[in-house]
């Protein structure tokens, strides 16, 4: 859980609305969201924030029933999910919030460098390859002494999107992966244990000798994890890192809810598991303040508040995708007025 409330900060005259907003949703974002949410709080502690980092799946559902403000999510919702939100289409926004990077994370003793190509990491999630030994490993990482012992496959247990953008790409890379498995938030996983949330990934990980498992950067760098060098599109083995999102986002100048898919870009720095994360928010609020409030707290995240994730690993939002946020940002009302102009 995080709680945002007041600092100590001198208020701002801004109107920016007033109220207590709850949030809940995706892990992938909340370290960015926590920094994020207390830093605007202490400038504005007219405004409270509470978020529940649950998991993509759990904070569309949230929404659905209406049980907090704001939802959050790193794959927009589908015409299905959408279809369960009382008033559908019309009733709710999906706003980009923020770029972010999903690396592969691995712990094998005296390995400090280890390189895996799209297929290779498909195989070893199908249970396919099971030997960090494997001829398919050792060939990718000469002079590097690879152990006989078994690879320890883990996965998220809950609905997420950074499983989508992860199944995304194996799907692009692994033919039998696309027809075998799929893509999406919960897929049946052919190998593995499960973890809960992007933390409990990382802690299987740090706590499983032979592991590998997929997580947002900013946990990887917080734990400080080693971490795969994945061959992308041209041929280059890059690591995760901000400046290989940003490339891989400026290949789609049209993201939208149903054009989202940032995964197995080309370009030479391109690293090829990013993707964004979204929030999804009510287009009418009928409390004024919580309506004001809320519509401006995520302008100022897509805008200035950009900034708070850079020390966390996040990529800023690239311009066409700030224009998107801000547009649909406009559509919300708060008491039967827009809050935006």
């Amino acid at each position: 859980m995080f709680a945002a409330a007041c600092g100590s900060a001198t208020p701002s005259p801004v109107d920016v609305g007033s109220g207590s907003l709850t949030g809940a949703g995706a892990t992938f974002p909340a370290p960015f969201y926590t920094k994020a949410f207390f830093d605007y709080t202490t400038m504005y502690p007219q405004v409270t924030i509470n978020y529940q980092a649950v998991g993509s799946g759990a904070g569309i559902s949230q929404f659905q029933k209406g049980t907090v403000d704001f939802g959050a999510s790193d794959v927009p919702m589908t015409d299905a999910d959408i279809a369960k939100v009382p008033g559908g289409a019309t009733a709710l926004v999906q706003v980009p919030t923020t770029l972010g990077v999903i690396s592969v994370a691995y712990n094998l003793s005296g390995v400090s460098k280890l390189q895996l190509d799209g297929p290779t990491l498909a195989n070893i999630y199908l249970g396919r390859i099971t030997k960090w030994n494997d001829p398919a490993i050792t060939a990718m990482n000469s002079g590097v002494s690879l152990p006989s012992s078994a690879i320890q496959v883990v996965h998220r247990s809950d609905g997420s999107g950074t499983s989508y953008h992860f199944t995304d790409y194996l799907a692009k890379v692994s033919p039998e992966w696309k027809s075998r498995v799929g893509v999406g938030k919960a897929v049946s996983w052919p190998a593995g244990i499960g973890g809960s949330g992007n933390q409990g990934v990382a802690q299987a990980v740090t706590s499983t000798a032979g592991a590998i498992g997929y997580v947002e950067l900013a946990y990887v760098v917080q734990t400080g994890m080693s971490q795969a060098y994945i061959k992308n599109a041209d041929g280059n083995f890059v690591q995760a890192s901000v400046a290989g999102a940003t490339a891989a986002a400026s290949h789609n100048s049209d993201v939208s809810p149903s054009n989202f898919s940032i995964t197995n870009m080309a370009g030479a720095d391109t690293y090829p598991l990013a993707g964004f994360s979204w929030v999804i928010l009510p287009t009418s609020v009928s409390d004024a303040g919580k309506g004001k409030a809320l519509a401006n707290l995520f302008k100022w995240l897509v805008t200035d508040g950009q900034t708070e994730g850079t020390s966390l690993q996040y990529a800023a939002l690239p311009k066409p995708v700030q224009t998107l946020a801000l547009t649909n940002l406009k559509t919300i009302q708060a008491g039967g007025k827009p809050v935006l102009s």
